[in-house]
């Protein structure tokens, strides 16, 4: 390694921090982004004395609404609403306002994982679930202060991580009396996705809960979704490869947590859709290198156009 990219490196390495808190232990709820989404639009500040009253809940919830806007993409590092709210979110022209459409969900948690600003679901997604297909809290809690430790990052606190964990698990898993109430305002805003599962068992005599995120194709998700999931990516021009698709982070392969023949049978339905012929893609194998490539890249909001209908 070179003095140039062992600079690079530890610039990168000061770089990474790691978020396990803001949420004020709230899981984000059926109608909080919306709710945020109409306050922010109106000129309002989620820091105003009045927020309270004209958001109709508690100071800590606030806070949390305002920390979910972000970790979901809604609002920019600046607290402003961003490209990707309005074209959810607007009253009069956004696509899916109240979550009524599955794969609005299926973008939320592409959001909610790449943005980052929750490290826990970053982390888990294109990192732990590899290391470990089933795992504990204290599996993940112990990755953590591993991976830690490993940048130099201090002052992880463990408590704080184990909390962070279960509001994760509350996003994503419904409770026995919320699964027999689909209409629960409480329950995590993805549980509908099914994508991380629960199972509890003895171990040693005593219950243990184990958590898994298996690879499988998810069929259910839609192709523009994954193109949309494709596009996001400003490091590529015309092509880019399977293997990045699949494998690295923040990639659909990683984020959805689809396996091969998934992968590959969505992107040949993607090349060989006539809704995108004008882009001219293709799925290429050169030399035993498979890449999708665009003959004009398309922009990722014209292309879930095409499911939300224009």
């Amino acid at each position: 390694m070179n003095e140039l990219d062992e600079l690079l490196r530890n610039y990168k390495l000061m770089s990474i921090k790691f978020t396990f808190s803001g949420h004020e232990s709230f899981q984000c709820r059926q109608l909080w982004l919306k709710k945020g989404y109409d306050f922010i639009k109106q000129g309002r500040k989620f820091t105003e004395e009045d927020a309270v009253v004209e958001l109709g809940v508690g100071k800590n919830m606030v806070a949390g609404i305002s920390f979910w806007m972000k970790a979901f993409g809604m609002l920019d590092k600046d607290g402003e609403l961003t490209e990707f709210a309005d074209y959810i979110l607007d009253s009069d022209e956004g696509k899916d306002p109240y979550f009524e459409d599955e794969a609005t969900l299926w973008l939320l948690h592409y959001q909610l994982v790449t943005q980052n600003i929750a490290s826990t679901y970053n982390l888990i997604f294109n990192e732990y679930r590899r290391e470990k297909i089933e795992f504990t809290k204290d599996n993940f809690i112990a990755f953590v202060l591993r991976k830690a430790e490993e940048l130099n990052i201090s002052q992880i606190n463990k408590n704080t991580v184990a909390t962070d964990f279960e509001v994760l698990t509350k996003m994503y898993i419904r409770t026995d009396a919320q699964s027999k109430d689909k209409e629960d305002t409480f329950s995590g805003l993805l549980t509908e996705l099914n994508i991380i599962q629960e199972e509890k068992r003895r171990v040693d005599d005593k219950l243990e809960v184990f958590f898994s995120i298996v690879a499988n194709d998810k069929t259910e998700i839609p192709d523009e979704v994954l193109l949309y999931g494709i596009l996001d990516n400003d490091n590529f021009d015309k092509s880019i490869s399977l293997y990045t698709i699949e494998q690295e982070k923040d990639q659909i392969g990683s984020v959805f947590a689809i396996g091969r023949t998934g992968l590959v049978n969505k992107i040949e339905s993607i090349a060989t859709n006539t809704k995108y012929k004008k882009y001219g893609i293709v799925f290429n194998d050169h030399a035993g290198i498979k890449e999708l490539q665009f003959k004009v890249k398309p922009n990722k909001f014209e292309v879930l156009n095409n499911y939300y209908g224009n």
